[in-house]
């Protein structure tokens, strides 16, 4: 690492969070480019667990299977919340 390189300092909730945030983001866009409801489909899958109800378009089904539905559902509760 050069000295002209900066170190960014988060906190590992604030990291997860944004990670949490900019997945569900890519889920939606890759969704919406299929023709789906992406709320209606996220909804599906955050109940029911099935992945089926996120498409394989742009890797969404692999990237949203990289968040536990526990920690997801936490973590929309705290954003909606604002805690």
């Amino acid at each position: 690492m050069d000295s002209k390189d900066t170190i960014l300092f988060t906190s590992p909730e604030k990291v997860q969070n944004r990670t949490i945030e900019e997945i569900l983001n890519r889920v939606y866009i890759a969704l919406e480019d299929k023709g789906y409801s992406a709320l209606d489909q996220m909804v599906g899958y955050i109940l029911s667990g099935d992945p089926s109800y996120i498409t394989g378009h742009n890797n969404a089904r692999n990237l949203i299977r990289q968040i536990e539905r526990d920690d997801l559902v936490e973590t929309l509760l705290r954003n909606f919340l604002n805690k």
